[in-house]
């Protein structure tokens, strides 16, 4: 089947699968039957909260912040929220019946999804980081065109947003990588929305823009791509003066990945760039070479993956952090398709 009519299908299932997803997030609209002026939604919607569950991650400094809305109506819409939606204790019981909505995004390489358990999850932050050249950008490009193929335990494919820090996007590798499986060029590059983000400020007002698009198109878009994360945090803070608030700021940018991630049911991977340790030699550490962000971003990621090279083409994949899977490696090879299989 070719891909123009793979793709309608996607979409066609998409469609369906919206009605479904619909009832994964409750709008915000909901509030107008408990008193709350259209005018005041549409400014928090400006904001980029878009449903009931972003009002209760949002904080009362935050919302009273936004212009048009005082500390009186703040409480009034909080009030309101937590009528609408409980935000109160789960049994584990509950909270795993609400975890199968959670679906797994493919790497390309066999080898690599095994590692992950399945592949990139959703509802969580994914951190790749290696040095250069070791395939952070590579994985990127690859999960654009994996994230549209219909996957294991019913998942139907979706659209993908990229942001875009370091100027390394390129169109035509999405092009190669969907040869590979055999789909549609225009249409795979047509359910990619890419964005390039110029300081950490831009980065984090894009923000906004990703929440509203993900409200308006919902159950469509599947994945969230951050590459590189802390480019633009290394170079608009500068020396150990201003080290806290770029953390601070580091911090509040994880959080709103991690909270947009929960709310609409994507996936968030980012990469992340590496750093010499200069005092590493003296304490005979094995590798002087260690992640940038410092804890703060330690902390955010949900599962973190070390890349580092092998011979040739092969590049190694190791789970340096999760909550549920095991340390272990992966090897997998950069081919003209994006990420697959090593050849034995």
């Amino acid at each position: 089947m070719s891909l123009t009519a793979n793709c309608d299908q996607v979409v066609e299932e998409q469609l369906v699968e919206s009605d479904n997803e619909e009832s994964f997030f409750q709008d915000i609209d909901l509030l107008q039957n408990q008193g709350i002026n259209v005018a005041d939604l549409k400014k928090l919607k400006q904001a980029g909260i878009c449903t009931v569950k972003g009002i209760q991650m949002t904080t009362k400094k935050r919302m009273c912040n936004i212009k048009g809305i005082s500390e009186a109506k703040m409480e009034k819409i909080k009030e309101a929220a937590a009528k609408v939606q409980t935000s109160g204790f789960l049994t584990a019981l509950e909270y795993a019946e609400r975890r199968k909505n959670v679906f797994r995004i493919s790497t390309g390489s066999g080898d690599f999804d095994k590692l992950l358990g399945g592949g990139i999850e959703s509802m969580s932050i994914t951190e790749a980081f290696g040095e250069f050249r070791t395939g952070k950008t590579q994985l990127s490009h690859t999960l654009c065109v994996t994230t549209q193929l219909p996957g294991a335990n019913g998942y139907t494919g979706g659209k993908v947003m990229f942001i875009d820090t370091e100027n390394t996007f390129r169109p035509l590798r999405l092009r190669e990588i969907a040869n590979r499986f055999n789909l549609d060029h225009e249409a795979v590059l047509d359910n990619v929305l890419y964005a390039r983000a110029y300081t950490s400020e831009h980065q984090y007002e894009l923000l906004d823009f990703v929440a509203a698009k993900f409200h308006e198109e919902a159950g469509v878009f599947k994945l969230l791509i951050v590459d590189s994360v802390m480019a633009l945090f290394r170079v608009d803070f500068c020396g150990r003066g201003e080290l806290a608030e770029r953390q601070q700021k580091l911090a509040q940018l994880l959080s709103r990945l991690q909270k947009i991630s929960e709310e609409y049911n994507v996936a968030v991977f980012v990469t992340n760039q590496m750093t010499a340790d200069p005092g590493a030699t003296m304490s005979f550490q094995a590798d002087p070479k260690k992640p940038i962000g410092g804890h703060i971003l330690a902390h955010a990621s949900t599962t973190r993956i070390s890349l580092r090279k092998g011979r040739g083409e092969l590049r190694i994949a190791k789970i340096y952090d999760s909550p549920d899977l095991p340390e272990s490696e992966a090897t997998f090879a950069i081919t003209a398709g994006g990420l697959a299989d090593p050849k034995e």
